[in-house]
């Protein structure tokens, strides 16, 4: 793990709002630990494969399409699911951009 890695991961866990969409991130980091499938642990599921390229531990999820699944979720309890779907997929790849752009300084 690089320096950064290490030092990123810290601040995941006491700086939650350091990053755009870090709330949900640390939300979603810490229910996949729990086995919860809610909200944001689905899309950290989705998005595990950047976010373990930026040395964030993500748990393993059981969900084998988190993105359909999410979806499903949202759509039985609210109305605009598709636009709420859009919305936190814009969150967690601006949360990544932000992450990788730290991580370049």
């Amino acid at each position: 793990m690089r320096r950064w890695q290490a030092a990123y991961h810290w601040r995941m866990i006491d700086a939650p709002s350091e990053l755009p969409g870090q709330d949900l991130v640390s939300a979603g980091l810490a229910d996949l630990a729990k086995g919860l499938e809610t909200t944001p642990a689905l899309l950290v599921a989705m998005a595990a494969p950047r976010l373990r390229m930026l040395g964030i531990d993500v748990p393993i999820s059981g969900e084998k399409q988190p993105s359909h699944r999410l979806y499903e979720l949202l759509s039985q309890t609210e109305h605009g699911a598709h636009s709420r779907y859009n919305a936190l997929v814009g969150r967690i790849v601006s949360f990544a951009r932000a992450a990788e752009h730290a991580a370049a300084r």
